[in-house]
């Protein structure tokens, strides 16, 4: 093996200790007081994000939503995602970490109580809807809250105490840790499925998101101490984006082109994955021991077969890209990303097939730890959390209209929508194959 040179300045060998996947489990007790605690609530409400999410199509289908309402929530969700960040750290430098954390914290909570008070309402009418699904959409704004910090903070955690080349493997240590609630939201919620109907059973699934994120919630405000702890600068307005763009180092530039195509494509269909395994392919399952489960339940072992061959892959994928470089490991996740919605609106109603191309979906997992990497690696020694910051805030205001887009065409042809997302998925593969640059740390020599 040979040494890389460090574009911050430094060499790195590899007599250096790996970053070691599994050591956010193994150092959890080690962790400082105040870390532990921000961790477990992040673990707490990832785990209510991802019971709840995922289903909650399908819950706003049974309210009586439409193919377009359903495409409304997957765009304002997308809406969320590229703002909230910005106003959340304005009030969070005004109120302090502490406070502005439980704040957040209530809302997701709330948000949690929302949707599942809104079920009664579904013969309430509003406009052309019901205030069920006007319910939803406001629950979604306050769920969304605590969700929406952090992402700088940990690419920017991450860029500064791991060497350069062994950047995926770092990233993969953080994802490990927080998609371990990934795994178990969706199988908590097909135990449930499997013994209520769906409304009533996802109804109680809402419950139990709201019970744990109001423990987390109560335990951040008790035992988190951030007397000496700052988000850092409020945003200083749109014309510090537009600057920050500027800036990006050269490499990222076809990175976010090829990503925002993917993402664009996977986003117009996102929202219905529920929709087609539980009402177009109708598929469920009989397991041993568990015996016979619905569709609803079967979804939620499919996503939990996906998110297992995540955590499986994840770790080994981050080591080999040190081998065979960056761009390939997210290309493949790339690919994935792409092929998938064609090959699930066309797969066979089977129950092993189903679980056959969700294990594949998990493949597009095991290529974040590099596809971070790729982003934050080519940033300055301080500017990682500002490139992230403004990488993600591009990438997510452009892909904010691809549900809409989607539910308008799957509302017409769920067919030509999966297919016209694979086909706009594939044209950002290979944009990326075509002008994708290599970060220099993982390049061979």
């Amino acid at each position: 093996m040979v040494d890389r040179s460090d574009p911050g300045g430094g060499a790195t060998t590899d007599a250096e200790p790996e970053p070691d996947p599994f050591d956010s489990f193994r150092q959890f007790t080690a962790l400082p007081g105040d870390v532990l605690v921000v961790s477990l609530a992040m673990f707490a409400f990832s785990l209510g994000f991802q019971a709840t999410g995922r289903y909650l199509p399908q819950y706003l289908a049974v309210l009586g939503a439409s193919s377009l309402a359903l495409g409304a929530y997957g765009s304002v969700g997308n809406l969320i995602s590229a703002v909230f960040p910005y106003p959340g750290g304005a009030l969070s430098d005004r109120l302090g970490s502490r406070t502005s954390l439980t704040l957040f914290g209530f809302a997701s909570t709330l948000g949690f109580l929302v949707w599942w008070a809104a079920d009664p309402f579904r013969d309430v009418t509003v406009g052309p809807t019901n205030l069920a699904v006007v319910m939803v959409f406001l629950g979604l704004f306050l769920s969304q809250a605590w969700k929406s910090f952090g992402l700088g903070a940990t690419f920017a955690v991450v860029k500064q105490s791991v060497p350069p080349d062994r950047l995926a493997s770092g990233f993969a240590a953080t994802e490990t840790f927080r998609r371990t609630a990934f795994l178990l939201g969706p199988l908590l919620v097909a135990a449930v499925l499997s013994a209520y109907a769906f409304t009533d059973g996802f109804r109680l699934v809402l419950l139990g998101a709201a019970a744990v994120g109001a423990v987390a919630t109560v335990a951040q405000y008790v035992l988190y101490d951030a007397s000496n702890d700052s988000i850092g600068k409020s945003f200083a307005g749109v014309a510090t984006v537009l600057d920050d763009l500027r800036s990006l180092p050269d490499p990222l530039r076809p990175l976010l082109v090829g990503d925002s195509l993917v993402r664009f494509a996977n986003g117009m269909v996102y929202v219905f994955f529920v929709r087609v395994v539980v009402d177009v392919l109708a598929v469920g399952a009989t397991l041993p021991v568990v015996g016979a489960l619905s569709p609803e339940a079967y979804f939620g072992v499919l996503l939990g077969v996906e998110m297992a061959v995540a955590l499986l892959t994840m770790v080994p994928v981050a080591r080999l890209a040190r081998s065979v470089g960056l761009k390939p490991v997210v290309a493949i996740g790339f690919a994935v990303y792409a092929v998938f919605p064609a090959m699930l609106i066309f797969a066979p109603p089977d129950a092993t097939v189903l679980a056959a191309l969700f294990a594949f979906s998990g493949v597009r997992f095991a290529g974040l730890p590099a596809h971070k990497a790729l982003i934050v690696g080519p940033a300055e020694a301080d500017a990682g959390g500002r490139v992230t910051g403004t990488y993600y805030l591009v990438r997510n205001m452009i892909t904010i209209p691809s549900a809409l887009v989607g539910g308008w065409i799957y509302g017409r042809s769920p067919e030509v929508a999966f297919g016209l997302a694979t086909v706009v998925g594939l044209v950002g593969v290979a944009f990326f194959l075509l002008r994708g640059r290599e970060f220099e740390a993982y390049a061979t020599v």
